[in-house]
């Protein structure tokens, strides 16, 4: 069992000190208990705190309790599966969630991005490419100063809409604040800052901020379809729109504020 249950008090790292209140607190749900503890043990010694939990049930136990950074969620568990999870986490929380899959298959990936994914590794996976997913989603959810931030620093507006890059953060016409994953904030943020212009999806995946291209191509359509159900009362007329065999374009007039 991993060391970290919610229950658990402290949080050790690698060499068994107690791990900075600062450090990033990582939650691992995976019924997989050697799986959970060898990410556990290589994530504390990167100073990482970490808590593991088995199932939907424990996951939601800790979240009550703890404020976590991130999430890395196995799609196989018992009970509510990983993008049951997923789904129920959209509804109330733009917390970064890692996918893991242990069929690398297509489908998996793609249900899990529509989910509200960010996203996603196959088993088996190498601890560095884990750190580097871990800490990518980390910066770009955070608005890190290593970012590059547009000049003035206040967002953009386009049809009465408001993205505020400061607090990435994207109010409606009404005034209302739509919640927003970290990856459909970064690909908002690479239309706006390319409007009325025609972006591949390599472009795409080269402008999200810290994005690790995988070279998975539908992870783009499902995010771009995830934005549009967002952001369009009328799927006719999409702010979004689709350039048959070279990508996608941002419709509206943007005004950098």
């Amino acid at each position: 069992m991993i060391s970290s249950h919610p229950n658990d008090p402290t949080e050790t790292s690698h060499n068994g000190s107690s791990a900075s209140s600062a450090d990033p607190h990582i939650l691992i749900v995976d019924d997989d208990s050697q799986l959970r503890q060898l990410v556990a043990k290589f994530l504390r010694s990167q100073n990482f705190r970490v808590t593991g939990a088995r199932d939907g049930r424990e996951m939601r136990d800790a979240m009550q309790a703890v404020a976590f950074d991130l999430i890395i969620l196995d799609v196989m568990l018992p009970g509510a599966s990983g993008l049951d999870l997923c789904r129920e986490l959209r509804k109330t929380s733009s917390i970064p969630i890692i996918m893991l899959t242990a069929r690398g298959d297509e489908t998996d990936r793609v249900v899990g991005l529509e989910m509200g994914a960010d996203d996603y590794l196959a088993k088996p996976f190498g601890t560095r490419e884990l750190l580097a997913r871990v800490r990518a989603l980390l910066r770009r959810a955070s608005g890190s100063p290593n970012l590059i931030q547009p000049p003035g620093g206040g967002g953009y507006e386009f049809d009465g809409w408001t993205l505020d890059t400061r607090k990435r953060q994207l109010t409606n016409p009404d005034d209302v604040v739509v919640d927003l994953s970290t990856g459909e904030y970064d690909m908002l943020l690479a239309f706006v800052e390319s409007p009325q212009r025609v972006l591949s999806r390599e472009q795409l995946l080269d402008l999200g901020r810290n994005r690790i291209a995988t070279g998975f191509d539908r992870s783009i359509d499902v995010q771009i379809s995830r934005l549009r159900r967002k952001l369009d009362s009328d799927e006719e007329n999409s702010k979004i729109k689709t350039v048959r065999g070279a990508g996608y374009m941002f419709v509206p007039t943007v005004k950098r504020l």
